[in-house]
């Protein structure tokens, strides 16, 4: 059988792939790097450009552990369907050398077994590296098979190799199998010249395999006769063989049946991806409960319209202020504990939480009920404050950081230097924050998928010199392998990437700067034709707009992927100074990773009443 493609790499002489990826989008962004600071962007309906290439999960063990999410898989052709399973071939034993008699000292000629036993010792290394070959071989086919199912249907890869059900459908693949070759034979067989019994004996057999696979997922869903259909339908294919057919059709026909259904499993793929995002992406039942709810309870009791703190204290510099962006209640509850419970001076904290006009209600009514030490919080309607001090700003809805997908593998040594990473950066909110709160000049932006595990009261001691942005820098990603992504805006090209999630922001270094003006800019350099569009333009707005002015903080200050990564180091989670839950996988999702959950929990407010109303329990 002919290969199916030719195997041509078009990019054969550049030197690193990039593959940008917007979750957002139908379409994938595919940015290719070359040797030169020079990058090409492709817009594809489907991502299935990866070829070749291995992860190398050792490479960062402590933060992202991917090493167990690849691996684990069923053998497909199909790419599209990420699956696969290496094969697990055994190892063959040498030849035993204790068959071989050891020679007498007289009388000659002497026999030396040496040679013998060499020669056995060479074939078994020979057989062993041709089995480790394969396997080596195999891993990467299954490693590429997972990186083009992520460049697809992103983190639902990870997501569904993980759930997958051990199904015991053995017998059933029996019958499908029988079912597929006797189709291919039936064409060629009905048009036989007196083989009308055959004909009809085949198309009745295939009709009752067709009527059992209706019903029948497992095995335990056949019928206790199913052994007897399957002996009439293996005599019947085998007196169809026995017959003189033309064999170019009967292969047509298999090659038929193979494409549809390999159709048919890429089509439950999306279908089963399309679920799952719209879960990643959907507020869960018993959460709109306690939003409703609080919401409704709030014009009910007026008189918790009120912050029990001072107005004063929000816009003085000597409290640290911590601003967080988020729509979910329970979120920014349990940023804001834990936050508070690492503190040694929680009475000195500060916290601005920035939410739409939907949750305003709701977010006031839950922390006016609930205190957190000696903290203060002020939530803030951020549609409300744009309509009002800042009407000329377009952007008047609430942004959250927005994430991304990255793929990076290299041509030279594709299977050493490929890596799918999961990046968050600022949205089109975050650069109004000087805006809204303009009497203040320091503040740290928390992502509202955090939970802080240390005390950050270290942050307020740094001295950022004339940097605006600390923050975390990713250097597996510089702005000179982004050149079409980026435009025609000069940049540094060796200039690293940088992630949210704890942010250390000078905003008196920020106005004075321009940023926000820089911002807006740029913005018009970039044409948005709708929503999704104007969201992953936040992808070079945040890199370009923060250029030379980022002061890297220690990377051990987040740990990130816990909403996707299911191989992080349990000890490691523990001893980190937060944990970054970016991904579709967030703990308060019935999709969240199980064994991330506990450290989110922790800081959950528990009895509540509207809670154990509305059934909420993550």
């Amino acid at each position: 059988m002919p290969p199916c493609g030719s195997g041509d790499d078009s990019f054969v002489g550049f030197h690193f792939f990039f593959f940008f990826l917007c979750s957002l989008l139908p379409w994938i962004q595919e940015v290719v790097l070359p040797l030169v600071d020079h990058v090409v962007v492709e817009r594809k309906g489907r991502g299935g450009a990866v070829t070749g290439g291995r992860q190398d999960a050792p490479e960062k063990k402590i933060t992202r552990g991917s090493s167990g999410v690849i691996h684990q898989h069923e053998p497909e052709k199909r790419i599209s369907e990420g699956r696969g399973v290496v094969d697990q071939h055994k190892q063959i034993d040498g030849h035993s050398t204790n068959g071989v008699a050891k020679p007498k000292v007289l009388p000659a000629p002497k026999v030396n077994p040496s040679k013998a036993v060499g020669e056995s010792t060479r074939d078994t290394r020979e057989i062993r590296k041709d089995v480790q070959e394969r396997q080596k071989g195999a891993k990467a086919d299954d490693v590429e098979r997972a990186k083009a199912c992520q460049l697809e249907f992103g983190s639902y890869c990870l997501w569904s190799i993980e759930h997958k059900e051990v199904m015991k459908d053995s017998i059933v693949k029996r019958l499908k199998d029988q079912l597929f070759v006797a189709r291919s034979y039936y064409p060629s067989i009905a048009k036989l010249q007196g083989q009308e019994a055959l004909t009809q004996e085949m198309k009745q057999n295939i009709q009752d395999h067709e009527r059992v696979l209706s019903v029948s997922t497992v095995d335990a869903d056949l019928p206790s006769f199913i052994n007897k259909r399957m002996e009439q339908m293996e005599r019947t294919i085998a007196r169809s063989k026995s017959c003189t057919v033309d064999c170019k059709n009967v292969d047509r026909k298999l090659r038929q049946i193979l494409d549809m259904t390999e159709d048919e499993a890429h089509f439950h793929m999306k279908q089963s991806a399309f679920l799952y995002n719209l879960g990643a992406q959907t507020l869960p039942k018993s959460h709109h409960c306690l939003s409703m709810r609080l919401t409704l309870e709030y014009f009910k009791s007026s008189s918790l319209d009120s912050d029990d703190s001072p107005s004063g204290k929000f816009n003085s510099p000597k409290y640290r202020h911590y601003v967080i962006l988020s729509r979910n209640v329970l979120a920014a509850s349990v940023v804001i504990n834990s936050t508070v419970s690492s503190c040694k001076e929680p009475g000195i904290l500060a916290f601005h939480i920035l939410t739409d006009a939907q949750n305003f209600y709701a977010m006031k009514h839950w922390f006016a009920r609930n205190s957190y030490k000696s903290a203060a919080i002020h939530v803030i309607n951020y549609e409300a404050i744009i309509l009002e001090r800042l009407p000329k700003y377009s952007i008047r809805h609430l942004y959250l950081p927005e994430e991304f997908r990255v793929l990076i593998r290299s041509t030279k040594q594709p299977t050493d230097n490929t890596r799918m990473e999961y990046l968050s950066l600022f949205s089109h909110s975050h650069f109004l924050i000087p805006e809204i709160f303009k009497y203040l000049n320091k503040v740290v932006l928390l992502d509202d998928d955090l939970v802080i595990q240390r005390d950050l009261s270290f942050l307020w001691n740094i001295d950022m010199g004339d940097k605006v942005n600390g923050a975390v820098e990713f250097c597996g990603l510089k702005l000179g392998q982004m050149r079409n992504v980026l435009g025609k805006t000069a940049y540094d090209p060796k200039s690293c990437a940088w992630i949210s999630g704890v942010n250390l922001i000078n905003l008196d270094k920020w106005r004075e700067h321009n940023v926000t003006e820089n911002y807006l800019m740029l913005m018009k350099k970039f044409k948005f034709k709708d929503e999704q569009s104007l969201r992953a333009a936040a992808f070079p707005l945040s890199l370009l707009s923060f250029q030379h002015l980022i002061y890297p903080l220690d990377e051990k200050l987040t740990l990130s992927g816990l909403g996707y990564d299911y191989g992080i180091d349990e000890e490691v989670a523990r001893r980190s100074v937060s944990l970054h839950y970016n991904g579709n996988m967030k703990p308060w999702l019935e999709l969240g990773i199980p064994h991330y959950k506990k450290y989110w929990k922790r800081f959950l407010v528990r009895g509540d009443q509207f809670m154990d109303e509305c059934n909420v329990n993550p």
